[in-house]
């Protein structure tokens, strides 16, 4: 749930494109709308800050997803929130539900939460810890709440519910999607394909400017280090265990009062898959620099809480940092959206990127430490 951006203007009535008189006669006790501003953040979906008579809420128009999926989310949520887990469910309307569409679009209300996003410039070596643990009690949480998933060597574990009992059972109403083959790890000439593909992009825009020199030198020197490191490709079953996972776990996802979480928003992405993984990913995000190299002091005890709270031991994010560092040897996805897509909205994320996979190249023995050491 981003925060609002510094004074934007009010959406006067009708507000926009919204339907907010059919959102809100759905509910109860909503009163009537005073003030809907957009929110800066977030790149998926769209976010407003909804002022009623009656209070302050969090509307979020999805773009992707089905009522249906959405709902499903909401429904875990409600018992990550039963577990102590800081979230926000949604707001149920006068027949039960927490999704609205209107005009063939999907809506949710939930309570306002007045917070700040904190990078991991802003958070201290304790705070990191703080963060590990609570990534830790989302995915054991998760284990409890949703049913059991089985990994492609065919391990299970048997999960309990909030009670003691067995959890909800989704088989009927959640996919989990294909898991085998589903984490297999990027294949080098599919990926020099690609670099040929943005290259010949990039060049026709030529003069172009700065950021478009910056991305040819990228993809050339990415070529280069691919072609350098392709034996060290993560075979097939390399993957780490699987399980329930947030799939989006970054600082705009994550609300702090005070120094305190004080909730995690965005469960768009929640998904089985390999859990180390999320936390690598998540820390090559929470913990990058401006210059792209990660601080492996706030690292190392992020992922010591991790462990700590989950029990995952040194070999599982030892795989999870080398299959995690190959997937971001190979991917593109900031240069695809710029120059296959037409959308620049991630460009200022490119230059940090881009100079993390080198470093981490250069420092893989040290970020591999920082994780499992």
């Amino acid at each position: 749930m981003p925060l609002v951006a510094p004074a934007p203007p009010l959406i006067d009535p009708p507000f926009g494109c919204l339907p907010l008189a059919d959102l809100l006669r759905r509910y109860e006790h909503m009163g009537e709308p005073l003030a809907c501003r957009p929110l800066a953040q977030g790149l998926l979906n769209r976010g407003y800050r909804l002022t009623t008579t009656h209070g302050t809420y969090f509307l979020k128009h999805h773009l992707d997803g089905d009522r249906d999926s959405i709902a499903r989310q909401h429904r875990v949520t409600l018992r990550l929130q039963a577990l102590g887990v800081p979230v926000v469910p949604a707001v149920r309307d006068t027949e039960g539900g927490t999704v609205a569409v209107v005009d063939g679009h999907c809506y949710a209300l939930h309570p306002w939460v007045d917070g700040r996003h904190r990078t991991g410039a802003q958070l201290t070596p304790a705070a990191s810890w703080q963060l590990g643990s609570l990534l830790g009690v989302v995915h054991t949480c998760l284990e409890q709440v949703m049913r059991p998933v089985t990994n492609r060597l065919g391990h299970g574990t048997a999960r309990v519910g909030a009670q003691g009992g067995p959890p909800e059972d989704l088989h009927d109403d959640w996919h989990e999607g294909p898991l085998d083959g589903a984490h297999d790890s990027a294949a080098p000439a599919d990926t020099f394909a690609l670099i040929d593909e943005l290259l010949a992009l990039v060049r026709r825009r030529a003069p172009g400017d700065g950021f478009d020199s910056l991305a040819e030198h990228r993809l050339l020197e990415r070529r280069a280090l691919v072609e350098r490191h392709a034996h060290h490709r993560p075979p097939p079953g390399a993957e780490t265990p699987i399980g329930w996972v947030h799939g989006d776990f970054h600082p705009l996802n994550l609300l702090y009062r005070g120094t305190d979480p004080a909730a995690i928003v965005d469960w768009d992405r929640l998904a089985v898959q390999p859990r180390a993984e999320e936390v690598v990913r998540a820390a090559a995000i929470f913990f990058v620099q401006p210059s792209g190299e990660l601080d492996l002091v706030k690292v190392r005890a992020y992922a010591r809480a991790y462990r700590l709270t989950t029990g995952a031991d040194n070999a599982e994010l030892a795989a999870a940092v080398h299959r995690v560092w190959w997937e971001r040897l190979n991917d593109f996805w900031i240069l695809r959206w710029r120059y296959q897509l037409d959308d620049r909205r991630a460009d200022p994320q490119f230059p940090a990127v881009s100079a993390l996979v080198v470093w981490w190249t250069r420092r893989y023995e040290e970020v591999c430490g920082a994780f499992a050491g």
